[in-house]
This record gives structure tokens, sequence and C-alpha cells, in this order.
């Protein structure tokens, strides 16, 4: 296989590694931001700084800006770039990990939302990756040298997770993944009444010019890259729907990107918009049900449920399911209830 098609279904090259993060005082001037990063970063140059600003690597409240932006109270500044800082480190952490399958070629792991898969955006410790180095030893390492890693899911998304033990292992099941003969089988909450019991959301997706750190449909296919998710609906709640999302690509956020550009994002996506109210009535009761289901569930309603792929060696196909995580089944079963109510009355 090919670096770049490993790469392409790792979606490494859509990563960007925070190297500083400050926050402005509640007293602070309006201030360009090549002037105001000046003050904070050691052995800076004026000329290094503006040069990352046009580059698009300095970002002020997630959004990437030129040099002479005015950084203003409060605001959150930035510098990331497509490569680690010097101090990154890939250190074994004694991590507990759910392991639903292991063999001498391959383990299946059931991710907890809130775990970071590898290290990169600030996180550099608690990652799935430190977890594996500490309990295996000699990992293979991928074209980007994560050991073991075929694929990967979100940060606040639960679920399955296949990683390899041995370097046939490796290649075997990233040609898998590429070449599209692997199943996933995403549960999705979204906002709104999908009206269709299935469909499929096409369109090539790619990095948003205008907030690096979100993804975005490119409909007429210029740019970013081929993307195909298929859905079927479980259940209608009225101002939400519970969905199965099988993914025929993987490219970073693709559920999540997919489903916002078919208008329905995500319940309590933050980073797409669903944390807002997006569907329903102005009733003060509704706006705190809502509230409270987003308590119940501080993450985006989202959990990788299956997953089958052929075993690098035997040839079997083996084929694993998850339990919707607790957080994501109370948010569910409470829409479930406020459905059957409005239908009573």
């Amino acid at each position: 296989m090919k670096d770049t098609e490993r790469d392409d279904e790792l979606n490494q090259d859509d990563e960007l590694y925070e190297h500083y993060s400050f926050q402005a005082g509640k007293g602070q001037e309006p201030l360009r931001v090549d002037k105001f990063l000046m003050n904070f970063i050691e052995n800076a140059t004026r000329n290094k700084i503006q040069q990352a600003a046009k580059n698009g690597n300095i970002y002020v409240n997630g959004i990437a800006v030129k040099s002479n932006h005015k950084v203003k109270a409060n605001d959150e500044v930035k510098v990331l770039f497509e490569h680690p800082p010097h101090e990154y480190l890939l250190t074994p952490e004694e991590i507990p990990l759910d392991i639903v399958y292991e063999d001498d070629e391959l383990l299946v792991i059931n991710k907890p939302a809130g775990m970071v898969v590898h290290p990169g955006h600030g996180n550099y410790s608690g990652t799935l990756i430190n977890a594996l180095i500490y309990h295996f030893n000699n990992l293979p390492l991928n074209s980007n040298e994560r050991p073991g890693l075929v694929h990967r899911i979100d940060k606040d998304t639960s679920g399955l997770l296949v990683i390899a033990k041995t370097e046939h292992a490796l290649n075997h099941l990233s040609r898998q993944f590429f070449d599209k003969s692997s199943e996933r089988e995403y549960v999705a909450l979204v906002w709104g009444n999908v009206t269709e019991d299935e469909g499929t959301v096409t369109g090539h997706i790619g990095r948003n010019p205008k907030n690096r750190l979100q993804m975005m449909v490119f409909p007429e296919g210029d740019q970013g890259k081929e993307a195909v998710t298929h859905y079927k609906v479980l259940e209608r709640f009225g101002y939400v729907t519970l969905l199965s999302c099988r993914l025929e690509t993987g490219r970073t956020h693709q559920i999540r990107v997919h489903m916002k550009y078919a208008g329905h994002t995500l319940f309590n996506d933050e980073r797409y918009g669903g944390e807002r109210i997006l569907k329903g009535t102005t009733f003060t009761k509704y706006k705190q049900f809502v509230e409270n289901c987003f308590k119940i569930l501080p993450r985006q309603a989202l959990h990788a449920k299956t997953l089958g792929f052929a075993h690098p060696v035997t040839g079997e196909f083996l084929r694993f399911d998850s339990e919707i995580p607790e957080d994501m089944q109370e948010a569910i079963e409470k829409w479930r209830n406020y459905a059957k109510h409005q239908i009573d009355n």
C-alpha cells in the first residue's frame, strides 16, 4: 500500500499540533496578534510570527487570522502546525483499556468518549496510543509512526477500533479500510426530523478555509476528498432523529460534517453548532429539557457501534458490536419519553 493511501484513511494530513496557547487578559487593549505573540514566545522574531500567520498557522478563537488581526480581551490565541512541537514525546502510560477481542495479530478496543486516539491538538498524554505502548511491546508503526493504528475516531466519539499487533496485520487491515471492504456502523442522534427512512450523503470533505479546526463539504468536488455516508432512520423523536450511519469512506469528522451538510447537525456537537437548540419550540420548559439533555450527554451524540473486517491471517470475517454508552442511552431515552408525551397530549 502507498503511504498516501494509508494516510488518507487515517486522515493524518488533516492533523494540527498545538505549539503555543495563550489567553488574553481581561484588560487587554486591542493589539496586533504578531506583537501580542512577541510578548509571550521566547526567542521568537516578528518575521517568523508573520510568516506563521501567512501560512495560516495562527488562530484567534479557533479562526485562522492574519498578522495584523487585533487581539482583544479574553481572546484565545493558538499557534498550530502540521508537525509536532519539539517537546512532543510518546511515553507509555498505565491507562486501562477495554479490550473486546485479542489474538496474536490484532486487538479490538472499545474507546470511551473523552479519550484522544493519538497525541496532537495539545493532547500529548492520556491518549490511546500512550496506553497501547504501555500494554504492548513492539507494535508496528504506520506511515506516520503511530504504533498499531489502522484508523481512528474523534476524541468525544465512543466506540470500536481495531489495532494491529504485527506488520502483516497493519498492512492487511489498512488495505481493507482503504478499499472499503471493512464495515463501520455508527449510531448518531441528530437535530431535526429526517423524513427519508434511508439515504446517502455524498460530497467531498476538506478543511474549512475560514476555520481550520472545522471540516466542510465542497459539493463541486473541486477541493477535499470524496466522502460517502449511508444512513438509516432507527427512531424519530420529532425534534431529533436517531440514525444508523454506515461509512463508505473515512474522512475527518465525516458523519458530523455530512449530517450538518444534510441539515441535521449532530446533537450537542459543539464544533459544528449542535450545542445550540436548532429545532423545537420557544417554550421555557422545552429549552430546559434540551439543556438537561446536554448535561447528560456533554459531547456529540455519536458512537462507533459495529466494526467488521477480514482477519489478516485466517481470512475469517469478524464482526464486533458494542453497547451504546450510558450517557447517550440516557439522552435517547429522555427524547423517547418526550416524544411519547407529545403524542399522548
